[in-house]
């Protein structure tokens, strides 16, 4: 059991990066959505860019989404077909809707 502790810590780490209210709206958005951008997903949530941006920041730091530039606006997508599943499961919709 101690050689797959790493794994243990790497699932407990995205975990935790889902673990909040707000950061599992912007990943079931995503999914839901597609792509977006900080301010679509401002519109969605009625939380301000700032915060977006943290939760974003986040995200990505764990892995879960990828930016991509596209002249001045940077778009979010879902990069972890893990978190995507988990985030399915969660919310009741169907495994095959996700990435």
């Amino acid at each position: 059991m101690t050689g797959s502790a790493g794994r243990y810590e790497e699932n407990a780490a995205l975990l935790k990066a889902l673990a909040h209210p707000l950061r599992l709206q912007i990943v079931q958005g995503l999914l839901l959505c597609g792509c977006r951008n900080v301010r679509c997903i401002e519109e969605k949530t009625g939380q301000s860019q700032s915060c977006i941006s943290q939760h974003l920041s986040k995200l990505r730091s764990a892995g879960v989404v990828q930016a991509e530039r596209s002249g001045n606006e940077v778009y979010y997508a879902v990069s972890d077909p893990r978190a995507a599943a988990i985030v399915a499961a969660l919310m009741g919709e169907a495994k095959e809707d996700t990435p």
